[in-house]
């Protein structure tokens, strides 16, 4: 397993990271994509550490996916038990994020955007529209498009269904499930398929 996560970041944050997995004793296990999460920590019942980053993610994504765990694990390591994204794991992860900070690891574009989301960073970088965004330029699927670039009124495919694209709210889209008739809410990066009549 060691050496197996270094296909999935960018190579100049090799040794960084290499020496965080060193220093913070855990295992790294790469695991099939999970819908809710991009990643996760938790103490196993033996009392050993154990960090899970899905493997669908780009190298960017990946990268900031697993501080964001080990920021969770010196968190554990340094407080005990306190608020999962609170003042005392932001404050961790924006230290550890740090070193990677550097136009050799993430593209210079990503930088500011990155930086500004360190700033206050939430409990998933989902949750940051343009930093979602930016990732996802790096991974988006073929054929696909992003909510926020399909034409008011179309119709699109989200998860076999077929959906209306409404009215832009403050951060989110309304969009009309053509089959029940109910308005849901998507964020404006979620990835569809338009359409095709």
């Amino acid at each position: 397993m060691q050496n197996r996560y270094q296909t999935y970041i960018p190579e100049n944050a090799i040794d960084i990271v290499q020496y965080l997995i060193e220093q913070h004793h855990f295992t790294l296990k790469i695991v099939n994509q999970r819908q809710t999460k991009h990643g996760d920590f938790r103490k196993l019942p033996d009392g050993r550490f154990q960090i899970t980053i899905n493997n669908n993610l780009n190298k960017y994504q990946f990268l900031l996916t697993l501080i964001h765990e080990i920021a969770h694990h010196v968190t554990y390591q340094k407080f005990g038990s306190v608020q999962p994204h609170g003042k005392e794991w932001k404050t961790i992860f924006q230290h550890l994020m740090l070193p990677f900070l550097q136009p050799e690891i993430y593209p210079k574009h990503i930088l500011p955007i990155l930086a500004n989301y360190l700033k206050s960073p939430k409990a998933s970088t989902d949750a940051d529209v343009k930093l979602s965004l930016a990732f996802k330029e790096y991974s988006k699927e073929k054929g696909k498009n992003y909510i926020f670039e399909v034409p008011y009124g179309s119709l699109f495919i989200f998860k076999k269904t077929i959906y209306q694209r409404g009215n832009k709210r403050r951060t989110r889209i309304e969009c009309l499930n053509t089959s029940n008739k109910k308005v849901y809410l998507f964020n404006q990066n979620v990835e569809v398929k338009i359409h095709e009549d």
